[in-house]
């Protein structure tokens, strides 16, 4: 059954990385304009006293002050600007880097030997995270719309590229230091740049900022020319050396390696996943019983040799993708279960409203449809699973949207796509694509492969055609013609309809006809009495098609880290208090993404809290429910710390009650309010918070309340 509500969780967005509206960023802008037109005439006023005979030195002297400190409130009001940017997610971010390095979410790959650029090491959360949202995503897709599973190989044949395109189309833009070499990918170049000017540059016209930011938005649009004369226009060199940089060009990004021994089979570490399911395509179909449509899925490793992998897991050189690729018939765009998910709001931004400056618009499914903004109901149907799927994870609200690829932007083989989109301290990053791939991949490999990749639609009714057959009277012809009777055939079979009744004509009215047949190179005389074309029906039970193919395309890596920069933030300080560290980094995920549902904490350092803590940890490990336990001879507040800095939801407390009365005390993570429960009913309430079918409030009521010590409430929530 499908879940369209958004499950209850115990994180708010309120507290987490904060988002901004474009009427706030408007408003801050119009400010700054104000201020600026106040400091030309001020400078203007200032040139006027500078030109008198003789200067006003005590009104110069004031003015100098007036502008001086005009300057700084328009350096503040700058800042404030930048921080109210409305596609990006304000965060710290060295502290948020800080904390995935220290609790050991991700490093870089090698680091004792340096590392290298775009390549990434999990530790223990992240391994967690990631098993979690790979089991939710096969839940919410692959169970729910009983889809055919596949693990293919990474590594790829070449002719498998060159009939998807990848190997003629599969490319980035790039330029290189002139000096150097060193290379970088031109948008990125110019993005990084804008992103410079806009946050540090506190002269900048308000004219020239609005025009980065419709270059920004408009980036990916951009083909190498028109890249080359951005470069040129805002005077953008390497930013490492500060040297010129050559005309951008085309880099394929997809790694090549020999396969065997001696090195000529050529073949790619796959780009994405895709293509293992396109070329299994015929075997997948006999699985299914022949029964179209049908989808199939596949979590595996991609590869792509990005040019300057940067921004950390948002770009790498290596990493995880779930794709989905739904096979249907084109003539048949339907799919059972759309009404099911019409209510689904969405924010669309479409092509016209990227293009014209506008915000995207929320809407339904079904009105997106009844608008045309969505063309396909299948397409509608999984951008509809995706934002759920998205809301289940746990994305703030305000930071997600549905962008539709422009015209220049669209892959070779789309025919139309739009990016599920995150906001981040990035800005907007791309963590889900769903394209519309048409019939464009079966149709080139059964070309390039010369293997049929169709299905077969059987009619309702049999179709009933006329045709013109070719029917010689073949004792009599083959002694005529011996080894040519065949070419001859053959060519007249080829012939379309209206030719073969033009010599029927000439059959009737003469007698005979005579046709030049290529193959021999001649003319053929035939009289009617070794050939006629006779009118004939055929019933027709059915066709074989090429499918179309929706896929909806999943960057792991990318959602991961775009919920831990959503789920971050950091306790208030507790008043009366020298503790810097109260003041604790939090992560708000989802009990379903957490990496852990609960910590095991004894109060103290005491061995009669031992055999409590083994029951637990007994009790916990048989009902699949993922936990640590914190023995550390620290106090309680500083190991509820360690706990919600890698984002486990709850914690629970054994103290001299546990050996009492067999009670603990859970602590929910982001209110830091407790609850007393017996031993025996920690199983199932945990369970009830982690799968949502309770809240906390709920349990509140349930159980009594355990009374904080000033240690635990330390940097409570602040709900707005």
């Amino acid at each position: 059954m499908i879940n369209n509500s958004t499950p209850s969780s115990s994180a708010s967005s309120k507290a987490r990385g904060k988002t901004s509206t474009k009427e706030a960023y408007e408003q801050i802008g119009k400010r700054l304009h104000e201020k600026k037109l106040l400091m030309a005439n001020l400078k203007d006023e200032i040139t006027v006293l500078k030109n008198q005979n003789p200067p006003d030195k005590d009104a110069i002297k004031k003015k100098g002050k007036e502008i001086d400190d005009l300057n700084m409130e328009i350096s503040q009001i700058t800042k404030e600007w930048n921080r109210a940017n409305p596609d990006k997610l304000h965060i710290d971010p060295e502290e948020f880097n800080e904390l995935l390095t220290r609790r050991f979410f991700v490093v870089p790959s090698f680091e004792i030997y340096g590392g290298v650029a775009g390549l990434y090491d999990y530790g223990p959360p992240a391994c967690a995270i990631k098993a979690n949202l790979l089991d939710l995503w096969r839940k919410h897709f692959v169970i729910e719309e009983n889809m055919l599973e596949v693990d293919c190989s990474s590594l790829t044949i070449e002719p498998v590229f060159i009939a998807s395109g990848h190997v003629q189309r599969f490319a980035d833009w790039m330029v290189k230091d002139v000096v150097t070499h060193e290379c970088f990918r031109a948008d990125k170049l110019v993005g990084e740049f804008i992103d410079t000017q806009l946050e540090k540059n506190s002269n900048l016209s308000q004219e020239t900022a609005e025009e980065y930011h419709l270059v920004k938005k408009k980036i990916d649009d951009y083909d190498g020319k028109g890249l080359d004369e951005l470069i040129k226009k805002y005077g953008i060199k390497s930013p490492t050396t500060g040297n010129d940089l050559s005309e951008a060009y085309p880099f394929n990004l997809m790694f090549s390696t020999p396969i065997g021994p001696t090195g000529k089979v050529k073949g790619y570490l796959r780009p994405e996943t895709a293509q293992g399911i396109f070329v299994n395509f015929k075997r997948l179909l006999e699985y299914n019983g022949k029964q179209m449509p049908f989808a199939s899925a596949q979590i595996g490793q991609a590869f792509r040799n990005e040019i300057s992998p940067r921004s950390g897991l948002l770009r790498v050189r290596e990493f995880t993708l779930a794709e989905i690729e739904h096979f249907l018939n084109p003539e048949q765009d339907v799919h059972p279960k759309l009404d099911q998910v019409k209510h689904v709001k969405v924010p669309f931004f479409s092509r016209e409203n990227q293009t014209q400056g506008l915000s995207p618009v929320e809407m339904t499914i079904e009105e997106a449809l009844e608008k045309k903004w969505l063309t396909s109901f299948t397409h509608a149907y999984y951008i509809a699973r995706v934002k759920l799927f998205m809301d289940q994870c746990g994305v703030l609200q305000g930071a997600i949207r549905f962008r539709q690829h422009l015209a220049n932007e669209m892959a070779h083989y789309a025919r139309d796509c739009w990016d599920c989109e995150l906001l981040t301290s990035y800005g907007w990053i791309e963590v889900v694509g769903i394209a519309n791939r048409s019939c464009y991949d079966l149709e080139r490999h059964s070309e390039h492969s010369k293997n049929e990749l169709v299905a077969y639609e059987t009619f309702d009714k049999p179709i009933i055609e006329e045709y013109i057959a070719v029917e010689p009277v073949k004792q009599k012809i083959g002694k005529i013609l011996k080894k040519d009777q065949e070419p001859v055939i053959n060519y007249l079979t080829s012939l379309p309809d209206d030719k073969k009744l033009e010599l029927q004509q000439q059959l009737d009215q003469t007698g005979k006809i005579t046709v030049f047949v290529p193959d021999l190179n001649r003319d053929v005389e035939l009289s009617s009495d070794l050939i006629s074309f006779p009118k004939r029906e055929n019933k027709i039970q059915g066709r074989h098609y090429n499918p179309a193919v929706i896929e909806p395309s999943f960057g792991i890596g990318r959602i991961i880290y775009c919920l831990l920069e959503h789920s971050y933030w950091v306790r208030p300080k507790q008043e009366h208090t020298d503790d810097d560290k109260l003041q604790r980094c939090v992560l708000s995920l989802p009990p379903v993404i957490a990496p852990y549902k609960v910590v095991v904490l004894p109060k103290l350092q005491n061995s009669e809290y031992d055999p409590v803590v083994a029951k637990l940890q007994k009790l916990l490990s048989r009902n699949g429910i993922s936990y640590r336990v914190d023995t550390a001879n620290q106090n309680i507040g500083k190991r509820y710390a360690r706990a919600d800095d890698i984002g486990i939801p709850f914690a629970i407390t054994v103290d001299d009650g546990s050996v009492s009365d067999d009670t603990v005390t859970i602590r929910e993570r982001d209110s830091c309010e407790q609850v007393i429960v017996p031993i025996n009913d920690v199983v199932s309430v945990l369970t009830s918070l982690i799968e949502s079918t309770k809240t906390w409030e709920e349990i509140k009521q349930q159980y009594p309340e355990q009374k904080q010590t000033a240690s635990d409430k330390v940097g409570k929530k602040q709900l707005k």
